[in-house]
């Protein structure tokens, strides 16, 4: 066989009838548009970046600038003032300072309105009832119990009973008493008897003596008036005792120690009316 082979001429055109450009180099055309497509591509980054870095750094320089708070800007915003040549501005210097001394004569002040007394109330732990005011009377007076509107004081036996007094004289004598001023306390009241005996407690109990002249006597029958409840009743303290009143139990007359109840308030109230002898 002949070692040559047969070979189409170069000229003669394909079947297609195109013919290949054989004067030039295969896939120019590939690498012209890859080339360009490289440039624009590194182009549009440059771009991009020149550009994010300009905004980057407009942004740093607003927000390293200060401002001013105008009229436009938006609510919460703050404002940083200029600073003097000066130096800095103290605080409340665009205010009027009062002047350090009057320039007229000192405003006289206004008398302060006078407190009204408060209407005092019934004791809660302790009693603190005030003084009556009247003073103390000489005519015979008897003294009937507010709880039981039917017995009154009376000396029975050398003490002091909450009784029913009946027709007879020697009881209703026995049950009126004279009023004076206290032995101890001249704005507190005594009480004596028809033949010169004075009410006084002893053993906490309320008994008729004679006066002995000593200061002791004289405290145990000063007794102050307090008025508690409804106008017309008191009940009567101890001047040496302070904190006992007189109340009757058992229809005996004491001096106990003060209870915040229904039962002492009456027990320990009475009304003082006129004598029955």
């Amino acid at each position: 066989m002949s070692e040559q082979k047969s070979r189409p001429p170069q000229d003669r055109p394909w079947e297609s009838g195109w013919a290949p450009d054989t004067t030039r180099a295969p896939g120019t055309r590939r690498l012209w548009l890859a080339g360009t497509l490289a440039l624009a591509t590194i182009t549009a980054c440059v771009t991009a970046i020149t550009v994010m870095d300009r905004e980057a750094g407009e942004q740093e320089n607003r927000a390293a600038e200060p401002t001013t708070l105008g009229s436009s800007a938006p609510g919460g915003l703050i404002s940083f003032a200029t600073p003097s040549e000066g130096g800095a501005e103290k605080a409340g210097a665009d205010r009027a300072h009062p002047t350090p001394t009057p320039t007229g004569s000192a405003p006289t002040a206004a008398p302060s309105p006078t407190p009204r007394k408060k209407t005092p109330k019934p004791p809660t732990a302790s009693p603190a009832p005030s003084k009556s005011p009247k003073p103390p009377s000489s005519s015979g007076i008897s003294i009937r119990a507010v709880n039981w509107s039917d017995r009154y004081w009376r000396v029975r036996d050398g003490y002091v009973r909450l009784d029913q007094v009946g027709s007879g004289s020697e009881q209703r004598e026995d049950a009126t008493f004279q009023r004076v001023a206290g032995l101890s306390d001249s704005s507190c009241y005594s009480f004596t008897t028809a033949d010169g005996r004075y009410l006084r407690h002893r053993s906490f109990v309320l008994v008729a003596n004679r006066n002995d002249g000593s200061s002791l006597f004289r405290q145990d029958a000063t007794f102050c008036p307090r008025v508690w409840s409804r106008s017309g009743t008191l009940t009567l303290e101890s001047v040496n005792y302070p904190g006992r009143f007189l109340r009757h139990r058992n229809f005996q007359l004491r001096l106990d120690p003060f209870e915040n109840s229904h039962q002492y308030y009456a027990d320990a109230s009475f009304e003082i009316v006129s004598g029955l002898d």
